[in-house]
């Protein structure tokens, strides 16, 4: 700018202005900035100055407001420490009651397996009646035959009770009237002694006949069995009497005849049924079937004894002569458990000689 102050002037007189006034200028002009600068960095700092007391105001509302909630966190935790002791009173009172539950619990499992054991106990206990009624009724049911059995066989014998008494009647009648007549006449007391006596002979020769008879009989009945039953070793003769192994008819413990004592028992009755067409009627001949067992007890859900036990083997041979043809009348149960041995050693051999069945024809 100077530089071209002094171009305009040229060669003429020098007018320009001096050097320290563009100085100056140029301070003043620096200066008035600065002072613009200065003012407006008052502005702004008396801006800022004014916002940091709104600051400082809005903090001191702010500490007042977390006093407060300080405050109010300390109440809280007041509460809360209170809820945690009644929560600790609470969770002793509930262990307390915990254990006490457990302790019931405990005496209840121990209950529950005491009345678990009574359960099992009275089942089996139940099962036990249930076994014993049956085996009572099976027991009824045979005691029921052998009643029905027994009771026919008392009927006939009352029925020859009752002939016997109307026969001895009869005989008192007449003895009566001998009394009458010997009174009468001592002759003829004498003649009718000599008839009675002769009478009585006759009785007896009668009756000493009829023994021979039915001893015939049982001669010619032993005689035929021995043919049939020869080829069996298990089947003896003894006196009076047949007398079957138990273990040709009947397993061991049972009452039930096998198959091959169903055969032997079968060639049995025929032969009998052949003999007993031969006997005359009025030859009251009886079979009597005897069980036998050895002394070694027995007890079980169906035999309680021997004697049970050999009553029911003879009753079921009973049952099956008759089942093939033998007349009912004609036959007779008897068991007489391990009391009438035939061997009274104690061994293997003597029981099996005692367990059996023996058969004996003989008169009512």
């Amino acid at each position: 700018m100077i530089g071209s102050r002094r171009r305009i002037g040229g060669g003429g007189q020098d007018n320009s202005w001096p050097g320290f006034v563009d100085a100056l200028s140029t301070l003043l002009m620096v200066i008035i900035f600065l002072l613009s600068m200065f003012v407006l960095a008052q502005f702004f700092l008396g801006q800022a100055l004014s916002g940091r007391d709104q600051a400082l105001a809005e903090l001191r509302g702010q500490v007042a407001q977390l006093g407060n909630l300080l405050k109010m966190e300390k109440q809280s935790n007041q509460a809360l420490r209170d809820s945690m002791a009644e929560l600790s009173a609470s969770l002793t009172a509930a262990n307390k009651d915990r254990d006490t539950l457990s302790a019931d619990l405990e005496a209840t499992k121990s209950a529950l397996a005491a009345s678990d054991a009574r359960l099992a106990e009275m089942t089996a206990a139940r099962e036990r009646f249930e076994a014993d009624a049956t085996d009572l009724a099976e027991r009824f049911k045979l005691a029921d035959d052998a009643l029905s059995e027994e009771r026919i066989i008392s009927k006939r014998a009352q029925e020859q009770v009752a002939q016997l008494q109307r026969n001895i009647t009869a005989l008192q009648e007449q003895l009566g009237r001998l009394e009458a007549a010997l009174q009468a006449s001592e002759e003829r007391d004498r003649r009718n002694q000599a008839v009675i006596v002769d009478m009585g002979r006759r009785l007896n020769r009668a009756l000493a006949s009829k023994v021979e008879e039915l001893a015939g009989y049982r001669s010619e009945f032993f005689g035929r069995l021995k043919e049939v039953l020869s080829t069996r070793p298990e089947i003896r003769v003894e006196g009076d009497r047949f007398v079957f192994a138990s273990e040709l008819l009947f397993a061991s413990g049972s009452a039930d005849l096998g198959p091959e004592g169903r055969a032997e028992m079968r060639k049995f009755a025929e032969t009998l049924i052949a003999i007993s067409q031969e006997i005359p009627q009025e030859l009251n001949w009886i079979l009597r079937v005897d069980g036998h067992t050895d002394k070694r007890p027995i007890s079980n859900a169906q035999f309680r004894s021997n004697w049970e036990l050999s009553a029911a083997r003879a009753i079921s041979v009973v049952r099956f002569l008759i089942s093939v043809g033998v007349p009912a009348d004609r036959l007779a149960a008897t068991g007489f458990g391990e009391h009438q041995p035939i061997d009274p050693a104690d061994n293997v051999f003597a029981y099996s000689r005692n367990r059996r069945i023996e058969m004996r024809l003989t008169q009512r």
